[in-house]
């Protein structure tokens, strides 16, 4: 056996080498040639090389010019090939041929050509088959039995060009020589090949050894890559310079894992000492080498191993570069900068790929993170990782998140390390403001400001520097997205700027701020101001972002004075005149003082200019938003004045600290309008006249709502008072408004909330919708839908399922002349569609709630009381607050079932609320809390006015002498307070341990209602007085809804509880109560929102009962029969809820809590207990017979959505029986043969009637229930089977044959149309029904079959295309 040579360490082939070289050096051929040649001329030669090669097809040429190839490569090379091997002196041929070779290449020049691609003659080209030309040498390398004599020859000229430069046409002969080898088709001898190169490195100078290194997998094939995986390996260790190119390589073989094992076991320790652009290769490397028994560790190592400097690079250059332009000194170091930092870039780039590519690198890196328990080791490096997998790895999202709240919660990812990280990394998402919603803009600045603004980041200039220039660039875009972008900016970071904080860092910072920073914010705000006020919804957006900024309490005092003082100022120009100056102009309609709360009779009084500033601004003929008047005030417009007055109000509020008597004129000032009312003149406005009308209360209704907003906190009687009433006059204008909008279809309001999100806002579709169904009404119109789609719910019905609720035609026709005479007492629309176009209520206006009685004193010209008035929060007042505390309830509270990704912000869901989100969920669950006494209170206020109706109308609530718009508005209050409540406690937040004591506090409010003065009660106490506080109302519960809200409310309380099983019972007595009680006239059937509710409360009932068969039987055996028998617009006597619009909501729910609940009775093994056995036999017996009741039905109530409910649950229904039931009839079959015969005989009448139902539906062609007939024939089909398998174990085959199964309507009834086929079909059909008896049974004329089949009937072979 040949023994392996060590190829590095061969001291004689080094020598020889070295010799040869040093010869090499003496003799250059570039001066020195032996013989001399015609330049351009044909390389005359009778050698028999030259010959060879011109009969061939190459024609040799001398001097620099190229050699001609005549033929096809190939074909030169098959010529050349069969001339050498046919030649007379084979194989002498061939030495005399490579003889020749070696003198010719003597010569420089003739060696560089033969090196050079061949020439093409003219007349070849176009049968060239490869579109380039190979070089002599590469052409002989191809020819097998030239191969090995040409190698030789190279490596024996390649020392003499080893320590040579380039020549002057730039060409290294050296690399030429190399590259022929590359991309061989075939190698002679492998072996030998890599022994010579190898050899030749090991004597090369180091950029060529660096070439020859990388060139290797070019070269060589696959079986030589183990040995040279060792000999580079050896290498490795004896040159550390390099340790690029070997890496480089052997990432590229196909090697053994010990030894990539081994090769990265000895980088990883020289990682430390490696060079930084030696880095990405290395990391490449050890990546590769990585399997996933090992990653863990060696990642791990491979994170300790990297130094800080090398990913927070960027920031310390940057750094550096700052302060070097500060002294005006800037090196020539730049272009050493941008190498480095392109070489950060390049190892960010390997490891990006290894880890969106490999699986087991990314797990591992998390994983290795994961397990750092320091806090010191965590570094900078770790966070960038997290984010760079997150970024490029789907699947590992979820387990990131996880692993970064874990740090943070755990304190090992500190502020300090995530300022680090983000210091200059994170101005990069700038480029990504489009797709930012303004809540995710808000804070991508306030952290860039953050860092930017704090003295312990180095690069903190640098940021500053950067986000002035895109915060200008932004205000100055004419394109107002950008513009609002750059305002919500420049005031997040002039709040960072100016900020008033008590920590003792930023005071010691702030101590200065009257001087430098107080410029820069004052500067920064002027600027914000100036670029926006040519566009008021610009303008309007500043004034609201400025005002959260201060409400915040962020803004220092100094820059809070300025504020103030500017404010005051322009907002009384803008918008405040005398009272006793009428304005004057050529107004559409009278201008009139309205609204105003005290009587003036002095010269000083004050009015907000509205009227004339909207006229300006619509009616002017220019079309101009700003205008001048006559005195040459400057008019803004009055878009701005509810944000203007928002910002005013707030900077007085924080200098006064809460005191508003500075600016509590504005409270009771009246307004310049003009007679709002529309009477008769309605009909006779023009559509202009109606828009202005309209856009006029919108404003008013928004001024009256920041009114509100301002001095809803204010203690004094007086101002209560007045706020009470603004509330009352909001209350008045929106009933004022609903009528000009029910005649102004189109219209579309001044905008009232300014973020990004309301640029492209609209009215609710369905509002012109609306308007026109409600005209049509009138005119005798079958639309009758006006407002509000059906909600939609996981356990909404689906679309086929709702066409039985809807009413039939003469139904329509009395519900049309219903609605028609509603509309005609009051044609209005429903402002919930406008809700984008009205300014948002502070949280703090529910404080109003605990309003009862308020004693207003009215004084006189010399302050003395003149006359008391009493005010109080009345029931319209009070569904208004309730509605929209219940809407920010749902919006900040209630979980969403998906949450809307990062770079998505469309939709509306969040327009309206941008006040409200400056705050955090838990702070609007602590408010809430803080109202439940005075919601309370006005619960059981609302509970007692419908329980002392109800003693009036003989427990009727909506009795004959019942006010209906009363009755309507208080049965609207009480569901909203129950909604409240619900949305509260059904509160995910409640469970995380720090909102555990505001649950308690919440529950102590309502335990308290029962029992005053104890405190400190244990939870499961609280939770049962809670409960039972909760259930005493459900006596006169004024509406279904109100019903369905109380008992979801009992069951979020239940579910805190320990022991929920205990108040079960409980609920489902209650929902029992509600199902059977008569609801107001109305309700019932008559919309979708109806069915939903009831098809939820019937969901619940049915889930907490006691007995499920029991209570299905109860509802079809005794309340559907009731139906039957009664009037067509009768219910049912037991169920009033049940009713023949309702009747499928009833089956539907029945049907589908019949089949969860035997899915989930388990089967049993053959050891249990008998009376186990006898007892699951029992509860299948009264399931069989629930769905035997059920599937009847249909005979009387065949409508679509009832039999495709029978289709899709009988289907599962009979799935379950085979899994849970069948396996307990094997083992039950001997000791209770008679019961369980009787069981099949029953569930074959089903099944009967389920293979009749797939007839009905073919015959009918009905596509949407034929859908589901070949699954459930193919379920009747495997119970057939089934069954008999059950009879044969047991020895009881007798009890089973077969028979046709004829074709059968709903009804019983054959259908006759098939009975042509039957012949074809009896004789085709090998599957045949069953039928099981308790005796042999003979055929009879009906051939009756068994039910369980679901089986493919022999009359109905058209199986076509279900």
């Amino acid at each position: 056996m040949v023994s392996k040579r060590r190829l590095s360490k061969s001291e004689e082939d080094k020598e020889s080498l070295t010799e040869d070289a040093s010869k090499a050096r003496k003799p250059p051929l570039s001066k020195k040639t032996k013989k001399s040649h015609v330049h351009n001329e044909v390389e005359e030669n009778d050698s028999v090389f030259v010959e060879l090669l011109k009969t061939s097809g190459i024609i040799l040429k001398t001097g620099e010019s190229q050699n001609q190839l005549a033929v096809d490569q190939v074909v030169f090379q098959k010529k050349l090939f069969q001339t050498l091997r046919k030649h007379p002196s084979y194989p002498q041929i061939i030495e005399e041929f490579v003889s020749g070779l070696e003198s010719y290449v003597e010569d420089q020049d003739c060696f560089r050509n033969c090196l050079l691609p061949c020439e093409r003659l003219q007349d070849e080209e176009a049968s060239m088959g490869t579109p380039y030309s190979k070089s002599l040498i590469k052409l002989l390398l191809g020819i097998d039995i030239l191969q090995p004599a040409v190698i030789k020859t190279l490596f024996e000229k390649l020392p003499e060009f080893l320590f040579e430069n380039r020549n002057s046409d730039g060409i290294s002969v050296p690399r030429l020589i190399i590259s022929q080898l590359k991309w061989l088709d075939r190698i002679v001898d492998s072996k030998d090949l890599t022994t010579k190169i190898m050899q030749l490195v090991s004597v090369a100078p180091l950029p060529l050894q660096h070439d020859f290194i990388t060139s290797l997998p070019e070269i060589l094939g696959d079986s030589q890559h183990a040995d040279v995986g060792k000999e580079l390996s050896d290498l490795l260790m004896e040159n550390t310079p390099l340790t690029v190119p070997i890496l480089d390589v052997l990432s590229s073989l196909q090697l053994d894992q010990k030894l990539l094992s081994k090769v990265r076991q000895l980088v990883m320790g020289k990682l430390s000492a490696v060079k930084l652009e030696d880095l990405p290769v290395i990391i490449r490397f050890i990546l590769h080498a990585i399997t996933a028994t090992d990653a863990v560790q060696v990642i791990s190592e491979l994170r300790k191993q990297l130094d800080l400097q090398h990913c927070i690079l960027p920031s310390r250059l940057q750094a550096s570069q700052s302060r070097l332009k500060s002294k005006g000194r800037i090196s020539s170091s730049g272009n050493q900068e941008s190498s480095d930092q392109d070489c950060v870039i390049l190892l960010f780039d390997v490891i990006k790929s290894a880890v969106r590519y490999e699986k087991t690198i990314a797990e591992a890196w998390i994983k290795a993170i994961e397990n750092i328990a320091s806090v010191s080791d965590h570094k900078i490096f770790d966070v960038v990782m997290l984010l760079i997998i997150y970024s490029t790895n789907t699947q590992t999202k979820k387990y990131i998140e996880r692993v970064l709240r874990n740090k943070i919660r755990s304190g090992c990812i500190q502020e300090q390390l995530l300022q680090s990280t983000f210091c200059t990394h994170s101005l990069g998402i700038l480029d990504y403001l489009d797709n930012l919603s303004p809540q995710q803009i808000r804070k991508l600045f306030y952290i860039l400001s953050t860092l930017a603004f704090s003295k312990e980041q180095a690069a903190s200039n640098h940021i500053q520097d950067d986000m002035h220039l895109v915060i200008r660039k932004q205000l100055s875009s004419t394109v107002l997205r950008y513009k609002l972008i750059g305002i919500i900016g420049a005031v997040t970071m002039a709040g960072i700027m100016a900020a008033d904080s008590g920590s003792s860092i930023v005071t010691q910072r702030k101590a200065n701020l009257n001087n430098e920073e107080y410029t820069q914010v004052t500067s920064l705000l002027q600027l914000v101001h100036s670029c926006s006020e040519q566009s008021p919804q610009a303008s309007a957006l500043y004034y609201d972002e400025f005002a959260n900024l201060i409400q915040g309490g962020k803004v220092a005092p100094k820059a809070l004075e300025w504020a103030e003082q500017t404010i005051l100022n322009n907002f009384q120009d803008a918008f405040v005149v005398d009272f006793c100056v009428t304005p004057e102009g050529d107004y559409p309609f009278p201008v009139k003082a309205l609204y105003g709360l005290e009587e003036y009779n002095s010269q000083d009084g004050i009015a907000i200019n509205l009227l004339p500033l909207l006229f300006s601004q619509d009616f002017a003929k220019d079309g101009s938003r700003m205008t001048s008047h006559g005195s040459g005030q400057k008019l803004v417009s009055p878009l701005c004045l509810a944000s203007y007055f928002r910002l005013l109000r707030l900077c007085v509020e924080k200098q006064n600290d809460g005191n508003l008597e500075e600016i509590d004129g504005l409270l009771d000032c009246p307004i310049f309008l003009t007679d709002l009312e529309p009477g008769e003149k309605l009909e006779s406005m023009s559509v202009k006249e109606h828009s202005f009308m309209c856009s006029l209360m919108f404003l008013t209704l928004n001024w009256f709502r920041e009114v509100v907003n301002a001095f809803c906190q204010q203690t004094s009687p007086e101002m209560k008072g007045k706020v009470l009433t603004r509330l009352k006059h909001i209350i008045e204008l929106q009933g004022i408004l609903e009528k000009y909008l029910a005649v102004t279809p189109d219209y579309v309001p001044p905008l009232a909330n300014f973020d990004l999100e309301t640029l492209d806002a609209t009215p609710h579709t369905s509002t012109t919708i609306s308007a026109k169904m409600r005209v049509m009404g009138k005119k005798g119109g079958r639309k009758r839908k006006a407002d509000g789609s059906k909600t939609s719910s996981p356990d909404t019905l689906s679309k086929e399922d709702t066409s039985e609720c809807d009413p039939t035609p003469s139904d329509r026709t009395q519900l049309e002349k219903e609605f028609t005479k509603k509309e005609e007492e009051k044609t209005s629309v429903s402002l919930q569609n406008y809700s984008a176009f009205f300014r948002e209520l502070d949280i703090e206006v529910f404080s109003i709630l605990h309003c009862g009685l308020v004693t207003k004193f009215i004084l006189d010209t010399e302050m003395h009381t003149e006359a008391t008035e009493v005010v109080q929060l009345g029931p319209p007042e009070l569904l208004f607050l309730l509605e929209d505390l219940s809407q920010k309830l749902e919006n900040m509270l209630t979980p969403t079932a998906k949450r809307a990704p990062f770079f998505k912000s469309k939709g509306s869901w969040n327009i309206g609320f941008s006040h409200l989100h400056q705050r955090s969920a838990q702070e609007i669950a602590h408010c809430i809390v803080q109202l439940l006494t005075p919601m309370c209170n006005h619960l059981e206020n609302i509970h007692n006015y419908f329980q002392c109706l109800a003693s009036e109308n003989h427990g009727v609530v909506d009795g004959p002498g019942t006010k209906v718009q009363e009755h309507q508005i208080m049965s609207s209050c009480y569901q909203r307070l129950l909604q409240i409540f619900y949305g509260l406690f059904a509160w995910s937040g409640f469970f995380q341990p720090e909102n555990h004591n505001l649950l308690n506090s919440a529950l102590e409010v309502l335990a308290s209602r029962l029992k005053q003065g104890e405190h400190d009660q244990p939870l499961e106490e609280l939770l049962s007085q809670s409960f039972h506080y909760l259930q005493n109302f459900h006596h006169n519960i004024p509406s279904f809804q109100c019903a369905l809200y109380l008992i979801r409310l009992l069951m979020v309380i239940s579910e805190k509880s320990t022991a929920p099983s205990q108040k079960k019972e409980k609920i489902a007595s209650l929902a029992k109560q509600f199902l059977c009680r008569v609801w107001p006239s109305g309700e019932k059937g008559k919309n979708n929102t109806f069915n939903d509710q009831l098809h939820d409360l019937l969901c619940i009932y049915l889930a907490h009962t006691d007995s499920v068969l029991k209570a299905i039987e109860e509802i079809a055996g005794v309340g559907v029969p009731e139906l039957i028998n009664s009037p067509k617009d009768a219910s049912s006597s037991t169920f009033p809820t049940l009713t023949r619009h309702t009747f499928v909501i009833f089956f539907r729910v029945m049907m589908a809590e019949l089949e969860k609940t035997v899915k989930g009775l388990q089967a049993g093994t053959a050891t249990d207990q008998q009376q186990v056995h006898e007892e699951k036999l029992l509860y299948w017996n009264m399931a069989v017979r629930d769905f035997s009741i059920l599937l009847n039905l249909i005979k009387v109530f065949d409508s679509h959505p009832v039999l495709h409910v029978c289709l899709k649950y009988g289907r599962l229904f009979v799935e379950a029986f085979l899994k849970q039931c069948m396996p307990l009839l094997d083992f039950s079959f001997r000791k209770h043969r008679e019961d369980v015969l009787s069981l099949l005989e029953t569930f074959q009448l089903n099944t009967r009637l389920l293979h009749h139902l797939c007839g009905h539906s073919k015959i009918h062609q009905d596509m949407r229930l034929t859908k589901h007939v070949p699954l459930l024939k193919k379920t009747l089909e495997l119970l057939v089977y089934r069954v008999e398998a059950m009879l044969i174990l047991n020895n009881c085959q007798e009890a089973f044959w077969l028979g046709n199964l004829k074709n059968r309507d709903l009804q019983g009834e054959e259908i006759m149309s098939q009975n042509s086929q039957e012949s074809t079909a009896d004789a085709s059909e090998d599957d045949t029904p069953s039928q099981v008896s308790k005796s042999k049974v003979k055929e009879d004329e009906d051939d009756e079959v068994s039910d369980e089949g679901k089986e493919q009937n022999s009359d109905e072979s058209d199986d076509d295309s279900d």
